[in-house]
């Protein structure tokens, strides 16, 4: 199915006049003041049309529902009304058959069969991969004055899902793979959705073809091998009634697992070392639960004792989550706050947003890791008060496996290192696709 096909064009939409909001230029709506600030578009427009309100965005017109309600209503979708693939329509020449993008029983089934890949067994074995590429990895770093953390990790996460994900250590071809990353990152949010000649949806529709090329070449020693890396979990996994993976489908997976892997772990990790840099006695309170345990390299059995990276984690995901919006389609129509939604409606929730919401948090533009304390328990109070991971069945397949490489990654990087921020330093972010300082963010680096 083509973007066209999943996309009405604006005149041919089911009628939405009900919903309060404006659906902006002709062709283009809402999408140049979405993207050039898309917390302060949402904040402007729930403060003018309420929690409900529609907008149009990317040729497509779709409906905000705002709150921790709606992300359990939409999320949980117990109807099976919303489809995840349809949502993120401007994924589908890019990711057309990732876990994502899949919906309803095709989604479970191949849910179920990659399960196998996240089991204890396996994940004790990436975890000695993890340490592995770390600490070789941050050994290089030198100190320095203006230390662009966002590039060093960025390549460091990379060369972290080669070795665990693919088995393989980056050697030439690392700076090809990360620019074909980076292709298809950068046309998921194209405002021109065709792959034309220069286009960055031709350079990511380029990209996606090198990886899919390159994965595949390699999936007949996978088979035939007994690896511990994910790459040969996928080709030999089974689910309970013996089905498996295709070629087709490994390679669609790897794609799109290796990209959310690599980009979202480089953006929790960035927002996390800028806290310890702007703050620096929670730095020094890591450090000494860091140094308590004892060990140069993070165990498995020993992730649990990590307190308060946990809490500095949690913050860190809930002040800039790496996924801040979620798209989904009805397929159906349905009620929700009052308001009828017509079938065929693109809806759109936003764990961001939900996560900077005042009646759910004390002072939320504050970073203040300690509200995840078992006596403030801030998360407590709604269900999906926090949902940096989704939830529902497309919850994050690779959420424990994100936690114990953040971990691992503290738990050496304090050891060695300290950050502070320059004194010039100011915070500028880029929110979409994924957040990243658009600095790079410059730290001093300090061996210990």
């Amino acid at each position: 199915m083509t973007l066209s096909e999943t996309i009405r064009p604006q005149g041919t939409a089911r009628p939405l006049d009900h919903v309060p909001g404006d659906l902006g230029l002709p062709i283009f709506g809402n999408t140049f003041a979405f993207l050039k600030d898309p917390f302060g578009f949402h904040q402007q427009r729930r403060e003018q049309y309420g929690p409900i309100y529609k907008f149009g965005v990317f040729g497509g017109r779709t409906v905000a529902l705002y709150g921790a309600d709606a992300l359990e209503y939409v999320l949980m979708d117990r109807e099976k009304n919303f489809s995840s693939r349809k949502g993120w329509r401007l994924l589908e020449r890019l990711f057309p058959d990732g876990l994502m993008l899949r919906d309803f029983d095709d989604h479970r089934g191949h849910r179920r069969i990659m399960q196998a890949a996240f089991k204890p067994k396996p994940m004790r074995d990436y975890m000695l991969h993890l340490n592995q590429g770390i600490a070789r990895g941050i050994g290089a770093w030198a100190p320095s004055d203006r230390f662009e953390f966002y590039p060093a990790i960025k390549d460091l996460t990379l060369e972290l899902g080669a070795s665990v994900f693919l088995g393989l250590t980056m050697g030439p071809e690392a700076a090809k793979v990360n620019q074909a990353f980076v292709d298809e990152i950068a046309a998921s949010v194209a405002v021109l959705r065709r792959p034309w000649p220069g286009s960055q949806m031709r350079r990511g529709v380029k990209a996606r073809a090198f990886l899919l090329t390159y994965f595949r070449d390699l999936i007949p020693a996978r088979r035939a091998g007994g690896e511990d890396d994910m790459f040969s979990q996928f080709c030999q996994a089974r689910s309970e009634d013996g089905a498996y993976f295709n070629d087709d489908e490994i390679v669609d997976h790897l794609n799109f697992l290796l990209m959310a892997a690599h980009d979202t772990t480089t953006s929790v990790l960035t927002t996390m070392i800028w806290a310890m840099a702007q703050y620096p006695d929670w730095q020094d309170a890591v450090r000494g639960e860091v140094l308590a345990v004892g060990s140069e390299q993070l165990s498995y059995d020993d992730l649990d004792k990590l307190e308060l990276t946990e809490r500095v984690l949690k913050e860190a995901l809930r002040f800039r989550p790496p996924v801040p919006f979620l798209p989904r389609f009805a397929e159906r129509a349905f009620e929700f706050g009052g308001y009828e939604i017509p079938a065929q409606t693109s809806v759109s929730v936003s764990p961001g947003l939900v996560h900077m919401d005042p009646e759910l948090w004390n002072q939320p533009t504050l970073f203040d890791p300690d509200r995840f304390s078992d006596n403030r328990a801030e998360d407590r109070r709604h269900r999906f008060a926090w949902t940096p991971f989704g939830g529902g069945a497309h919850k994050c397949i690779g959420m424990h496996f994100a936690i114990m490489q953040v971990r691992a990654f503290v738990h050496q990087f304090l050891q060695h290192y300290s950050v502070a921020l320059p004194d010039d330093y100011q915070n500028r972010w880029q929110a979409i696709p994924i957040p990243k300082p658009r600095d790079g963010l410059p730290v001093i680096l300090s061996r210990r």
